[in-house]
């Protein structure tokens, strides 16, 4: 499995970005698909996922209520909706997808494959 995820830029606070993940040589269905992101200095940190067991969604709670990942079927790919996005959000975004169980489903470890990363920087 192969990501590619794009969408990634510059934008004000208040303002929103879409994300986009895309898979070639498999689909997400048979996988959770998740969204993480690592600021300089920082470490990775979960943002929000998929869940392949049960199509439900989580979020870190920095990011509910103002974020939303979604799958589109059609086109294979995972979208991260982030609106209201406030300079602490500013970091680089990977995509990835993998199968860890629900209750791990924030943990980087339990993900096997891991897209480039995009940029995203939000400035005040």
């Amino acid at each position: 499995v192969q990501l590619q995820a794009s969408g990634g830029g510059l934008v004000q606070a208040g303002g929103s970005l879409r994300l986009s993940c895309a898979s070639s040589g498999s689909t997400f269905s048979s996988y959770s698909v998740a969204w993480f992101r690592q600021a300089p200095g920082k470490e990775r940190e979960f943002v929000a996922a998929s869940a392949m067991q049960n199509m439900r969604t989580y979020y870190d709670d920095s990011v509910k209520g103002r974020f939303t990942i979604s799958r589109d079927k059609a086109k294979n790919t995972v979208n991260l909706q982030m609106n209201s996005l406030k300079p602490e959000d500013t970091a680089v975004y990977y995509c990835t997808a993998g199968r860890p169980i629900i209750s791990a489903i924030s943990n980087p470890l339990l993900y096997g494959y891991w897209g480039q990363g995009t940029q995203v920087t939000v400035s005040s």
